[in-house]
């Protein structure tokens, strides 16, 4: 065989001469564009280092200032003739006396320890009684001088509050005054505050004084801190860091810089090569000739995800309606069985009403996340066409629990975005959450999405929109932790029931400093443990056991999705959602006094005085996540919670549903305190109350069963709410029933003070249910 060696024409320096000059400008260009980033950086870190030396300086001088007029309040309340009026059961003349000789306080007030009184006048109209109110409470519970902001954009005050110590030592009166924020503020006013940054004083949610650029208000909290001796924060913010070139940072940003310099330069005067031998040729390996690495393939940057094309036949769209379920468009989200009502071709067309909708509002990108169900990425897929077809681009962030998702919308400032979940439903369920413009569809918007897909109101773009995989699960991990980082270790037992939440949830409590041990918590969308919905005790038994076995502190479960959180105590009780509702609004409610708390209609009769108590204003809406998020932007409220397990905190996050998020803030309330988490949880309100009672509805249809119920049932000597279904209020308990918006079943709850409560409560309701339907099988 003869071998034939074919010679390629090779480039020589002589022939690549003609090069150096585009080579040495391309290299002055890199070196230009590095010093610069360099420089861009060098000024980010100076801006933030000056601004992190006023945030302390504000928060030291208002400490201070705090400080010394909390020790003012001790010094007038030890005046002889004050404690003499207190004594005597004068407080108007005490209150005046409080604030006698004490520059620019004013208000002062002296009222009984009990409160009693103060309750039975608090002004209804929310004009600051609510604000006293909570800093007198504060001032009990504390046992010393505290500090509460008060007051609307007119006028700010400062409310200072100390209890009144009788002769055994314990209070008979709690004293308040009040002074000019003004006063207090000259720190944070004096604090060196230069161009691009920006300063505030806040309380909760509510910036109380801001300084500097207030369109960067938005990121503040990551650089806050607390003012010394009181619950109010500094928080501070400079425009974001400019992206560093390759990831690098100032140091090695500066190195590619004189790298790229050195290339130039070499280039310009190329060093003199010795001339190879006959021998180095042979011995040398081939090498690419830069003809051949023009001619090679370039590497991708970036490989797109293929879209999977809809398996199932197309559904006909034009003149003629499109054949799809109504059915699966619920009053919450889109839902149904995979392989029956729902499939990729069905997600196709869903994905491109979606995107429809989002082209008549000026919207563009949309984030994408799925649970650990089967059918999930096949669905995704046609999501992900259909959206793409309307020329929306995506934003593919994979595996991800329903918070992340709601979370990728805000981190990602796309504002839309769509989880495809079956939540807590069986492993052959699938369906769809979805935001558009910040807004959680329900109700007529989600039918509306059925009437553009049957009626062909379909807009298809001239080109397609593009698609991006992002993972942005430690961006949501590092934003929690520099919320919540918990005083003492607590020892958890996290059952995430194989849904999607368990690889994310133990990452972020860990984050936060708690020791966890996880349960369940691989990703298995067939579920094979147990059901995945922390709202049913009997899939907390193995819970249970594990914290008993492993003496933790607390047991905390999420649901399928990650947007509902369980709790169970060592000594195994199941703490109902409603009562941590409670736990979550006092600690709101210490830092934003008068703010609304709205809770749903299965939640417990005791919330709503246990909400007054703490000084924020209750409000019972109807059930469902989308319902709670719409009137929470109505009423501005602070905080909400469900039965079912869904807390929406809109203090300090973002306002959406997320159990991985509520797992955090309660373990940081529990870690403030001396007590056991049992303890803390056993000492909450608490009666006898039913678990979520379900029955099937007579022929499939709860809502029809309930018009009837409503219009028939009489109940004497109690309150009616027909707010969702019929709730009905005695003085010492209530009973409800509801139809469910997700599966053809009655919701029954019932709630009393005590065992013989409960048993007239039932049997009332038992007797008007089968006055309606006689035939109805009841499980009490």
């Amino acid at each position: 065989m003869v071998d034939l060696k074919i010679e390629r024409p090779q480039l020589s320096l002589d022939q690549l001469r003609p090069l150096r000059p585009v080579v040495i400008a391309l290299a002055l260009l890199l070196a230009a564009w590095l010093a610069f980033s360099a420089w861009q950086q060098q000024r980010d870190g100076a801006r933030r280092s000056s601004l992190t030396t006023a945030r302390d300086v504000a928060a030291q001088s208002l400490g201070s200032s705090l400080s010394n007029q909390k020790k003012r309040l001790v010094a007038q309340m030890q005046n002889p003739g004050f404690m003499a009026a207190v004594r005597a059961g004068e407080f108007d003349r005490a209150g005046a006396l409080l604030t006698d000789g004490w520059p620019g306080a004013q208000g002062g007030m002296v009222v009984p320890a009990d409160l009693e009184a103060t309750y039975a006048g608090l002004d209804q109209a929310g004009t600051g009684g609510y604000g006293r109110l909570a800093a007198l409470e504060a001032a009990l519970a504390a046992d010393e001088a505290v500090v509460w902001m008060m007051g609307g954009p007119s006028e700010r005050l400062a409310a200072l509050a100390a209890p009144v110590d009788g002769a055994d030592g314990e209070p008979v009166a709690v004293a308040l005054a009040q002074l000019p924020l003004e006063r207090l503020a000259g720190g944070f006013d004096a604090a060196p505050l230069g161009d691009g940054r920006y300063l505030a004083l806040r309380q909760g949610s509510h910036s109380v004084l801001e300084r500097g650029d207030d369109s960067l208000a938005g990121g503040a909290e990551v650089m806050a801190v607390k003012v010394p001796g009181s619950e109010l924060r500094v928080a501070a913010a400079v425009p974001p860091a400019p992206g560093s070139p390759f990831g690098l940072g100032l140091i090695g940003t500066l190195a590619l810089a004189v790298v790229a310099l050195l290339v130039a330069l070499l280039a310009w005067r190329p060093p003199k090569l010795k001339r190879a031998t006959a021998t180095d040729e042979a011995d040398a390996e081939p090498e690419q000739t830069l003809a051949e690495s023009m001619q090679a393939e370039p590497t991708p940057t970036k490989k797109e995800r293929p879209i999977k094309s809809s398996s199932t036949e197309t559904v006909a769209t034009g003149s003629s309606p499109v054949a799809i379920d109504r059915g699966i468009f619920r009053a919450y989200d889109i839902r149904g069985i995979v392989g029956q009502s729902l499939d990729p071709g069905v997600a196709e067309l869903i994905g491109h009403a979606i995107g429809s909708l989002m082209h008549e509002k000026g919207l563009v990108d949309i984030v994408v996340g799925r649970d650990g169900r089967l059918s999930g990425p096949d669905l995704v897929n046609g999501l992900v066409t259909g959206l793409r077809r309307a020329g929306r681009n995506v934003v593919d962030i994979g595996l991800a629990p329903t918070p992340l998702t709601y979370f990728g919308a805000y981190h990602l400032n796309a504002g839309s975005c769509v989880s495809v979940t079956g939540s807590h439903n069986p492993p052959d369920y699938n369906g769809f959450k979805i935001v558009v413009g910040g807004e959680t569809l329900s109700g007529d918007a989600i039918t509306d999405l059925y009437a553009r897909i049957a009626d062909d109101r379909l807009h298809t773009a001239d080109a397609p929109g593009g698609l991006e995989s992002r993972d942005i699960s430690e961006d949501y991990v590092q934003r929690v932790a520099a919320d919540v980082q918990i005083d003492r270790p607590l020892k958890v037992v996290v059952d995430a029931g194989n849904g999607v939440a368990g690889e994310l949830g133990p990452r972020v409590l860990a984050a936060i400093g708690a020791e966890v041990t996880p349960l369940y918590c691989e990703i298995d969308g067939t579920f094979p443990n147990h059901h995945p919905d922390p709202s049913e005790p009997e899939n907390l038994a193995d819970l249970i056991k594990m914290v008993a076995r492993l003496d933790a502190d607390l047991g905390l479960a999420f649901d399928g999705d990650g947007d509902r959180l369980g709790v169970v105590t060592r000594d195994g009780h199941n703490i109902f959602p409603d009562r941590l509702l409670m736990l979550f609004a006092a600690d709101v409610l210490e830092r934003n006094p008068g703010a609304m708390i709205i809770y749903d209609v299965k939640c417990t009769g005791r919330l709503p005085g246990h909400i007054l108590r703490h000084g924020g204003s209750p409000l019972m809406w109807k059930t469902g996540h989308s319902l709670i998020k719409a009137k929470m932007r109505e009423t501005d409220a602070e905080l909400a919670g469900e039965m079912s397990g869904h807390f929406f905190f809109k203090e300090r996050w973002y306002g959406f549903d997320d159990g991985i998020y509520a797992a955090a803030r309660l373990l940081e309330i529990l870690a403030a305190r001396p007590q056991s988490a049992a303890e803390q949880l056993a000492a909450l309100p608490d009666g006898v109350a039913t678990a979520e009672i379900k029955v099937d509805a007579p022929g499939g249809n709860p809502h029809a069963f309930v018009e009837r119920f409503v219009e028939q049932a009489r109940f004497e000597g109690a309150r009616l709410s027909t707010i969702d279904g019929l709730r009905v209020d005695w003085p010492d308990g209530w009973g409800l029933v509801r139809a469910s918006n997700t599966t053809p079943v009655l919701v029954l709850r019932f709630d009393a003070d005590n065992n013989e409560a409960m048993a007239r409560i039932k049997a009332d309701f038992k007797a008007q249910i089968l006055a309606v339907d006689p035939d109805l099988s009841l499980p009490f």
